[in-house]
């Protein structure tokens, strides 16, 4: 990780960084900027935190959700992203897999600090791939939520909707194996809402046809944290859970998510209703002392 800077007092304000990544960059930069932004050590507002826990059926009033700290450093990564020395535009970046590692319980009203910092490029099939990293520390400095997401810059830029191979619908769908979701049109902007990412591809049709979709897409961190709340009954005080994106969720839908057991490890699965496997993600023992 690069020298950190010095913590901001307030979250970057996310109007302003949509504004810059709606702006022309007419001087691309050669590579990913070495640089960390972090945030002074807040707890999570509680009526923010309450719409997040009805929106993803979170049942755990104490904990705090695994997947929250991305929302605190969301406006982080969004200045990361759309700083003019940043290579690639945030508009159109595929987000292909995202890794969270939660070291210890955490709980809903302790203050944490995030931070985020990008990887080096790399050449990908599709165009060039990068990642966001990010962690969160406690009142103590002590590191205790790690978080990787992989980007994809496309080779002539756009996020199309990929193919993706069938499965076996019937068996997907089975109620011993999977439980329906029912989806609502206006998901996209009700995590927008509550997030604060307002990627077009995610509020409405006419705001995600540019971008190659005819319906508007779940986010893929809402999926996750759908996920996970189903899970949580089950999910140990430490973990990490690996997410590959493999196919949009167009909204409204009515997937299937089903989960089983291997050994210490889960696995579990979002299915579309024509059979596309539109997610997959394994929750095993967190990896120390740093993310691979």
């Amino acid at each position: 990780m690069p020298a950190p800077e010095p913590p901001l007092p307030r979250p970057p304000a996310l109007p302003l960084s949509y504004a810059r990544a709606l702006l022309p960059r007419p001087h691309r930069a050669s590579s990913v900027p070495d640089r960390v932004l972090g945030l002074r050590a807040a707890r999570a507002d509680p009526a923010r935190l309450a719409r997040y826990r009805r929106l993803c059926a979170f049942p755990d009033p104490a904990a705090l959700p695994p997947c929250y700290p991305h929302l605190l450093a969301f406006p982080l990564t969004m200045a990361l992203l759309t700083a003019r020395d940043f290579p690639y535009p945030p508009l159109g970046l595929v987000h292909t897999e995202n890794v969270v590692e939660q070291l210890r319980p955490l709980a809903a009203d302790e203050p944490l600090a995030p931070r985020v910092w990008a990887t080096a490029a790399r050449p990908h099939p599709r165009g060039t791939a990068f990642e966001v990293r990010a962690e969160a520390r406690d009142a103590r400095g002590a590191v205790v939520w790690r978080a990787s997401s992989g980007y994809l810059h496309r080779r002539g830029g756009g996020a199309r909707e990929p193919r993706q191979p069938t499965v076996d619908t019937a068996a997907v769908n089975s109620p011993a194996s999977g439980e329906r979701w029912e989806l609502p049109a206006a998901l996209g902007r009700r995590y927008a809402a509550v997030s604060g990412d307002r990627n077009p591809i995610h509020l409405h049709p006419l705001t995600a046809r540019p971008f190659g979709f005819r319906r508007p897409i779940a986010h893929g961190m809402w999926s996750k944290a759908r996920a996970l709340s189903a899970l949580w009954p089950t999910l140990p005080d430490a973990f990490a859970v690996h997410v590959r994106f493999l196919a949009p969720v167009l909204l409204p839908a009515r997937p299937t998510f089903a989960a089983t057991a291997e050994g210490r490890d889960r696995t579990f699965t979002l299915t579309a209703e024509d059979g596309r496997v539109q997610l997959t993600g394994t929750v095993s023992p967190p990896p120390a002392p740093c993310l691979r």
